[in-house]
């Protein structure tokens, strides 16, 4: 079993900056694929960034030079570091471990962190 905790999400001004972390509190990543997806308020949960252990990384379109995403393999941890934020990026977002290999598809996931609120005012 793996245990995903994310951490850092927050209120932010239009334009500004934040940076969520996702550990393994318990297993590890090993050589899957890790992602990050959100979810807004009656929408359904997309895909915005992932690494794998070695590749990578990849990015939805809309985030495409915003955001940064980082992973640490000996630390079992991934980061995504979110610039020039819109209020169109408030979600809920999560962590969430592949079953192998890149995919943006949240069916192919099979880990999920409880997931951590970012909330950008305009």
């Amino acid at each position: 079993q793996v245990q995903l905790v994310e951490s850092g999400g927050g209120l932010v001004q239009a334009g500004g900056s934040l940076r969520l972390s996702c550990a393994a509190s318990r297993g590890s990543f090993g050589f899957y694929f890790m992602g990050w997806f959100r979810q807004a308020s009656g929408k359904e949960r997309e895909f915005v960034a992932g690494i794998g252990w070695s590749g990578g990384p990849y990015y939805a379109d809309f985030v495409k030079g915003r955001f940064n995403i980082s992973r640490d393999n000996a630390k079992n941890t991934v980061a995504l570091q979110m610039n020039s934020l819109k209020p169109e990026d408030t979600s809920v977002y999560y962590c969430a471990r592949g079953r192998g290999s890149y995919t943006p598809l949240s069916t192919e996931y099979n880990y999920w962190g409880q997931g951590t609120q970012v909330t950008v005012s305009a």
